[in-house]
């Protein structure tokens, strides 16, 4: 959990887009620069606005995907992870892990 939580800080995690960045790193096996790219393209943004905390917090509640902090009636946990693997076309261990669990 530690370099997954290092290397996301180093963006500024969810305060902008390193989380997202880091999620396509890993999930995807892409190098850092393809991972800001196709965020970016995800996201409708440039490679240098996904580091900008203010144009993120913005679209990160426009698009709810999540925030440091809570917005009332905004999806955190769960609910935003769900929203992130609609948004960037992956599938997110824990979501697929709820989902089984929530079945029936």
């Amino acid at each position: 959990m530690a370099v997954p939580h290092y290397m996301t800080s180093g963006m500024g995690g969810i305060r902008s887009a390193g989380d997202l960045v880091a999620r396509m790193q890993f999930s995807k096996n892409m190098k850092i620069e393809k991972a800001k790219e196709y965020v970016a393209k995800k996201l409708g943004i440039s490679t240098l606005e996904i580091a900008d905390e203010h144009i993120m917090r913005e679209l990160r509640e426009e698009l709810k995907i999540g925030v440091v902090t809570g917005v009332p009636g905004a999806p955190r946990g769960i609910a935003a992870k769900m929203n992130i693997e609609k948004l960037l076309g992956i599938k997110i261990n824990s979501c697929e892990i709820f989902r089984q669990k929530t079945k029936g």
